[in-house]
């Protein structure tokens, strides 16, 4: 599996990860949480997308800032 592959595996991942938090009951601090996280992951694979196959094995995202 390439990197790109993996890449767009784990976003999913995410996504449904935090899908399925959204179906539980949740404070408003987290739901908040929950959904930004959630429109970040799918930009994330909107990039992955848009950039292609051959142009993610040039970009290399910056690390997230925790």
């Amino acid at each position: 599996m390439d990197d790109r592959t993996a890449r767009l595996f784990a976003h999913e991942r995410n996504i449904s990860r935090y899908q399925n938090m959204l179906k539980t009951r949740l404070s408003e601090v987290e739901l908040r949480f929950v959904e930004k996280r959630l429109a970040e992951e799918r930009f994330a694979m909107r990039i992955l997308d848009y950039v292609g196959p051959s142009a993610s094995k040039r970009y290399n995202p910056p690390e997230a800032l925790e």
